[in-house]
């Protein structure tokens, strides 16, 4: 009888980190940068609330440039819906899918007025219901305007955290479950800022600077690159 063939062997899956590693992982970002802050420029809620609308698949550095003389003209819902959509076009007109984006800024800014008074609310349900806003950007906002320790998964902070093992997940939702439950409480407050800067300048998508990472010893990445 000719020689059996082996079967086939799933894929290994690689170990995601442990609790103690996680702690490590965490503490070694907080002794690096205690106080971490995101790049988009604003000057309050509101204007926070926009921009991070305006950065859905645009850079930050993008948005900055583009908010600035926005942000002059208009930096409350009511002087935003005064200023009218076709003004709102102009101004961002550099930014991908711009057009799209000015109907939702004057629809969300013109809600905000008409439903909160002009604030923007600290709720999630009640952030979800204006227009260009899903649980991302909703996450951005409870956490840099509110103080709120949630985590917005992004496509750096999905990278990052599948790559390294911190919270592998197949999609965005699972990767915010599982980093709710492996983060430390007393670093879930910074812990969206560390990875996103971590993945923007360091766990980058093509090649990853492994050589200066600060938590290459407990990553799971089989295909660390070298010096």
């Amino acid at each position: 009888m000719p020689d059996s063939q082996p079967l086939p062997q799933k894929p290994r899956r690689r170990r995601t980190l442990t609790r103690a590693e996680a702690e490590e992982f965490f503490a070694r970002f907080a002794a690096r940068e205690p106080e971490p802050k995101g790049e988009l420029d604003y000057v309050n809620p509101y204007t926070l609330l926009v921009a991070v609308v305006l950065s859905a698949q645009a850079t930050d550095a993008g948005v900055n440039k583009a908010t600035k003389a926005l942000f002059a003209a208009a930096d409350t819902p009511e002087k935003m819906v005064a200023l009218g959509e076709e003004r709102v076009t102009e101004h961002i007109r550099t930014i991908g899918l711009f057009r799209t984006k000015a109907k939702n800024v004057i629809a969300l800014s013109r809600l905000l007025v008409e439903r909160h008074g002009g604030a923007v609310p600290r709720d999630r349900e009640a952030l979800e219901a204006l227009p260009g806003v899903g649980r991302k950007t909703a996450n951005v906002v409870l956490n840099i305007a509110f103080g709120e320790p949630t985590i917005a998964v992004d496509t750096h902070i999905f990278r990052v955290s599948n790559r390294t093992g911190l919270a592998p997940g197949k999609d965005v939702v699972a990767v915010e479950a599982g980093l709710e439950k492996i983060v430390p409480a007393r670093y879930r407050l910074h812990a969206h800022h560390w990875l996103i800067l971590h993945g923007r300048y360091v766990c980058k998508a093509r090649k990853p600077d492994c050589p200066v990472c600060i938590v290459s010893d407990l990553c799971r990445f089989p295909d660390k690159t070298i010096a």
